[in-house]
C-alpha cells in the first residue's frame, strides 16, 4: 500500500504532501496522526528552514474522510471527543511550529482542508484550481475545531459570514476573505513556492524567526498585562542571540547578509 504521506527534505526546505490522491487527500485519523509525526520531526530538523504542505493529485485536502465520520454515529462522546483532539493538536502543532510553514493550495481545501490551511503562515493558491470552503453547515455538522483558526486568519466577521453560510470561495474571493496570501498560476505554483520558500530561509534569522512564531502563537492568548510582559521579555531575549549580534556587526559594517 502506498504512503498516505510524502516527505522529502531538500534545501532546507521540508515539503510534506498528503498522498491520497484517489480519495482527494482526505483526513482520516491514521492521516493526521502521522501528519503529526512530520510536522514535529520537521520542527525538530536543524536541516530544514521552512515546511511547505501540500497535497499530491487535484486537490489539496478534502476535508474529513466522510466514511470515517460515519462510524462516529455509533461512537462514545469520549471517542468522538478524543478524535476531534487529534485534528486539534494538529492544527495547534502547524501554527504553533516555530519555523514558517506554507500551504500549497494546489485544489480544494474544503473543510479540515481549509483548516490546514488556515493554520500555516502563508497561503500561496493555484489561480484557477484552489478552492476553500467550510460545507459543514450544510451537513448537518458544525466547523468547530477550525474555527479559532478561520477567526484568526480571516477576522471574526469575515469568518462568521464564511462559515455560516457553508461557502465555497475561489483563489480570488479567498484572498480578499484573507485566507490566502497569494493567487499564482496553477503551472506556477510549485516553483513559486520554492523560490518564495528558499528566498524566505537566506533573508530571515532562524533565531528570529522562532522567537517570532513564539510571540505570534502565544501572545493571542494572554491578558494585556501578561502579553506586554512576554513581549518585553522576548525583546530582552532577542538582544543576546548569537543572530542578534551577528546582525547588528554585518548592519554597522554594511556586509551584505545571507542566513
Amino acid at each position: 500500500m502506498p504512503s498516505t504521506l510524502l516527505v522529502t527534505v531538500k534545501d532546507r526546505i521540508a515539503s510534506i504532501s498528503i498522498n491520497r490522491p484517489d480519495r482527494r487527500n482526505v483526513l482520516n485519523s491514521a492521516l493526521i496522526r502521522e501528519l503529526q509525526e512530520a510536522i514535529s520531526n520537521a520542527g525538530k530538523d536543524e536541516a530544514v528552514r521552512i515546511v511547505v504542505l501540500t497535497g499530491t493529485g487535484s486537490a489539496f485536502c478534502g476535508g474529513m474522510d466522510i466514511q470515517e465520520l460515519e462510524q462516529s454515529i455509533s461512537k462514545t462522546h469520549e471517542d468522538n471527543v478524543h478524535d476531534a483532539n487529534e485534528l486539534m493538536r494538529l492544527l495547534h502543532l502547524i501554527q504553533g511550529l516555530r519555523k514558517p510553514v506554507i500551504a500549497m493550495v494546489n485544489g480544494p481545501a474544503m473543510g479540515g482542508g481549509c483548516g490546514l490551511a488556515a493554520a500555516c503562515d502563508f497561503v500561496f493558491a493555484a489561480e484557477t484550481s484552489a478552492r476553500f470552503g467550510v460545507p459543514e453547515v450544510r451537513l448537518g455538522f458544525v466547523p468547530a475545531v477550525i474555527m479559532l483558526f478561520l477567526i484568526r486568519r480571516m477576522g471574526e466577521g469575515r469568518a462568521r459570514e464564511f462559515v455560516l453560510q457553508g461557502e465555497t470561495a475561489d483563489a480570488k474571493k479567498a484572498l480578499l476573505y484573507g485566507l490566502a496570501s497569494r493567487i499564482v498560476p496553477d503551472k506556477d505554483l510549485s516553483s513559486e513556492v520554492t523560490k518564495f520558500a528558499s528566498d524566505l530561509a537566506s533573508t530571515t534569522s532562524p533565531s528570529s524567526i522562532m522567537l517570532t512564531k513564539d510571540l505570534l502563537h502565544r501572545i493571542s492568548g494572554m491578558g494585556y498585562r501578561e502579553a506586554v510582559d512576554f513581549a518585553v521579555s522576548m525583546n530582552a531575549i532577542a538582544r543576546k542571540t548569537p543572530d542578534f549580534k551577528k546582525g547588528v556587526e554585518s548592519f554597522l559594517n554594511k556586509e551584505s547578509l545571507k542566513w
